[in-house]
C-alpha cells in the first residue's frame, strides 16, 4: 500500500505484488514467483517503459511540451503511452491493427489517442505488419513533426524496467528467498533485459528469452504468425544485447493459451496470453530445476483486455 497522496496517476505505476503458485507447480519443483502487472494504472507492465521514456525525453529536451508522439504499438505500449501523455499533456497517434485485442485499441481512444489501424492478415501477427505500420508511423513524423518514441530501440525503457527488478530483489529478499531463474517473453526485450539488469547486481541469476514455437526467431532463426500479442515481432530486437539472457526457449501458444483459464481458475491469476507464455515457461523450468531454488516471471497485463475474444470462452 502507498503512503499519501500520489501528485499524480503516473506515481501509480510499480509497487506490485510478487505472488507464490500454489496449485499449478509440480510436487518437486522450485517454487514459481509472478509479479503482477496488472495493478498499473492501465493493467499493464507497459506503464513503467511509457513513464520513463517520455520522461527522459523530455528531461533531454528530445520532446518539447505539447509536441505530438507517435508510435506503432501492439496495443499495451499504446494504452500505456496514451496514459502518461494524457498526464503529461502531449497529443499521441498510435498506429496499431485490428489484429489486436479490441479492448486495447479502446483504451488508447479512452485515453485520447488518434488511433490509425493497418488491416492484418486474417487477424494474425506477422513481420510485414510491423513494417506496415512503421511506414505510416513515417508518414505522421513528417506530416505533425511528431517525436517517435521508436521503442525497439530507446534505451530509456530500461530504467523503468529496472525498477521492476529492484522491486523483485526487495520482496524476494523480504522473505528469505533468491532469485535462481528469471524468464520472460521478448518483444522489444526491454523487460527481460532491464529486469535481469538489476537482478544480476546482486549475484548470478539464469535468465532466459521466450518466445511461441510458432515464430521462433530466437531459437531457430525464422519468424512466422501467430497470435500472443506483446512478443515476437519477427526480429531479434536490438535491445537484446550479446550476454544479456543465457538460453532461449520457445513455449506452444495452445499451451499457453490452456494455462491462462487454469491460471484465473487455480490461482486467482487473471492475465493474457503473453502472461500465460510465460508461467507455461516458468512451470518448466520449476520442474527441471528442482526443489530449493526459485523461478521468477512476470504476468504482463489482466485478463481484462481479451475478454471479447476466445481466450477465456468455452473453456471448463
Amino acid at each position: 500500500m502507498r503512503d499519501g497522496i500520489c501528485a499524480s496517476a503516473l506515481e501509480a505505476i510499480g509497487g506490485t505484488p510478487l505472488v507464490r503458485l500454489r496449485r499449478l507447480v509440480a510436487p518437486g519443483g522450485a517454487d514459481v514467483l509472478v509479479k503482477l502487472e496488472g495493478g498499473n494504472p492501465t493493467g499493464s507492465y507497459k506503464d513503467r517503459m511509457a513513464r520513463s521514456i517520455i520522461e527522459g525525453a523530455e528531461r533531454r529536451g528530445r520532446l518539447e511540451p505539447g509536441q505530438r508522439v507517435v508510435e506503432f504499438s501492439g496495443g499495451s505500449t499504446g494504452s500505456s503511452l496514451a496514459f502518461v501523455c494524457a498526464v503529461t499533456g502531449h497529443p499521441l497517434s498510435i498506429v496499431s491493427s485490428d489484429a489486436f485485442a479490441k479492448e486495447k485499441l479502446d483504451t488508447m481512444r479512452a485515453l485520447g489517442a488518434e488511433l490509425t489501424l493497418v488491416q492484418s492478415d486474417g487477424g494474425r501477427i506477422t513481420p510485414d505488419l510491423f513494417v506496415r505500420m512503421r511506414a505510416v508511423v513515417d508518414g505522421i513524423v513528417e506530416r505533425e513533426g511528431a517525436w517517435w518514441v521508436d521503442q525497439f530501440h530507446e534505451r530509456d525503457a530500461l530504467v523503468g524496467y529496472g525498477e521492476m527488478g529492484r522491486e523483485i530483489l526487495e520482496q524476494t529478499r523480504a522473505a528469505g528467498a533468491r532469485v535462481d531463474v528469471f524468464c520472460a517473453g521478448v518483444g522489444t526485450a526491454g523487460m527481460l533485459v532491464g529486469v535481469s539488469a538489476a537482478l544480476r547486481e546482486l549475484g548470478a541469476v539464469r535468465v532466459v528469452a521466450l518466445e511461441p514455437t510458432s515464430s521462433p526467431m530466437l531459437t531457430q532463426g525464422w519468424a512466422g504468425p501467430h497470435r500472443v500479442e506483446g512478443i515476437a515481432t519477427g526480429i531479434v530486437p536490438p535491445l537484446l544485447a550479446p550476454g544479456s539472457f543465457d538460453e532461449a526457449r520457445a513455449i506452444d501458444e495452445e499451451d499457453a493459451r490452456a494455462l491462462a483459464p487454469r491460471l484465473a481458475r487455480e490461482e486467482g491469476i487473471f492475465a493474457g496470453t503473453s502472461a500465460a507464455l510465460n508461467v507455461a515457461a516458468a512451470l518448466q523450468l520449476a520442474a527441471e530445476v528442482g526443489a530449493g531454488s526459485t523461478v521468477v516471471t512476470v504476468a504482463t497485463d489482466t485478463g481484462l483486455k481479451y475478454l471479447a475474444g476466445d481466450l477465456f470462452a468455452g473453456r471448463a
